[in-house]
């Protein structure tokens, strides 16, 4: 069961506990004149981003210009720049909103001066994995539709951005209602993402949910799971975390740092274990106590688990004691419509978003914005680029 927006509390604050200090900017809008160069922060080999200038991408038939306003950082970002999965140079960065500064030939849904977010995948919706509801292994979704130039990699840390033709055709890009802010937008790619793992979970209303780790993503599965009328349960090492986690409602923290995190489940279940566990943190060393915290029967979600391995896991746990070990991965486009009233309707209505970032920095801080991202700590949540500083509270 998926229940109102009313089942988020209020989270309105003084503004003196904002995680992150809004810049005023002019109004951010379309050039006169789109110019020929723009800045990007270009990948040039493992650990190695730097501020370019680069031409701005021209577009053909059916496609878009896009002026970003604001873009997140994501996990996926971090681990393509630090493990070489990726050939260089590429410009990352797939979390963004912004404007449409140019049109292509034959486009008539758009305008110039759109305000709009835009994703970097779009499944063909007819495969045979779009028929098996597996849309992410679409080959066409496997196609990225978003590019600043260079092998396209998305294309959000920059000024501008092309959004390729089958992108635009099928939906890929996403109009902004007046009086949602883009950074609010921004998250409308990243919440469809945990919601699609929601659902996939099946919950109900008498279920006990423990999700592992209160970073953005996970403070977000806490929340749609919350929204199925389940028990929410929240792990994680740093107290201020539980602090944000607590304005949106989620008020069963485990301090991770002091707390065993399995007994404490156990002990809130009258023995059993969770229903399901979501770890939306990276790495495999937490598959273990997720597995030690389900019950027979439950599911253990891996949503961070995104880089090829090896983990040790107990096979009894599985088939005796009938525990699912199941993955959730990107997007699924069926459920659009649901996360765009989920983001856009949220914003004054219980759901802002926003509240999540604690960091804004213009693309010439990009090195450092990296690295807080890539060390969370206790001050440290949703990382955003701003090409104008500003723009993103527009």
């Amino acid at each position: 069961m998926i229940s109102s927006m009313d089942d988020f509390p209020m989270n309105e604050v003084a503004s003196e506990n904002r995680m992150a200090t809004q810049i005023s900017s002019p109004k951010f809008q379309v050039d006169s004149k789109i110019p020929t160069s723009m800045r990007a922060v270009v990948y040039r080999g493992i650990n190695d981003m730097r501020l370019e200038t680069v031409p701005v991408p021209s577009i053909g038939p059916g496609e878009l210009l896009i002026k970003i306003a604001t873009c997140g950082v994501c996990g996926t970002d971090l681990k393509k720049i630090h493990m070489g999965s990726h050939s260089a140079p590429r410009i990352f960065g797939h979390e963004m909103a912004g404007v449409v500064a140019e049109v292509g030939a034959g486009v008539t849904n758009y305008a110039v001066g759109d305000r709009v977010m835009t994703f970097h995948h779009v499944p063909c919706g007819e495969c045979y994995y779009c028929r098996k509801n597996t849309p992410a292994q679409c080959p066409l979704y496997l196609k990225t539709g978003a590019t600043a130039g260079f092998a396209p990699s998305g294309g959000g840390f920059a000024e501008y951005l092309r959004a390729m033709d089958f992108l635009v055709a099928r939906g890929g890009v996403v109009k902004i209602p007046d009086g949602v802010p883009f950074e609010q937008a921004a998250f409308v790619e990243p919440l469809m993402t945990v919601l699609k793992g929601a659902k996939l979970l099946n919950l109900a209303a008498d279920d006990t949910v423990l999700v592992i780790g209160q970073g953005p993503i996970g403070l977000m599965h806490a929340l749609m799971a919350k929204r199925t009328g389940a028990r929410v349960l929240t792990s994680d090492l740093f107290p201020e975390r539980h602090a944000i986690a607590a304005r949106y409602g989620l008020a069963n923290p485990i301090q991770a740092g002091t707390e065993n995190v399995v007994e404490r489940v156990i002990a809130e279940t009258e023995g059993r274990g969770a229903d399901a566990v979501i770890i939306a943190v990276g790495g495999n060393g937490l598959i273990k106590t997720a597995m030690d915290a389900v019950r027979p029967g439950g599911k253990v979600m891996l949503f961070a688990q995104t880089q090829h391995g090896e983990a040790t896991f107990d096979p009894a746990a599985v088939c005796v004691d009938e525990k699912t070990l199941l993955g959730s991965y990107s997007s699924s486009f069926p459920i659009l419509g649901e996360v765009t009233d989920l983001v856009f309707g949220g914003y004054r209505s219980g759901l802002d978003l926003t509240r999540l970032i604690s960091h804004r920095f213009p693309l010439e801080e990009a090195v450092e914005a990296i690295h807080i991202a890539s060390n969370p700590g206790a001050s440290s949540m949703k990382i955003m680029m701003e090409p104008a500083p500003g723009a993103g509270a527009q």
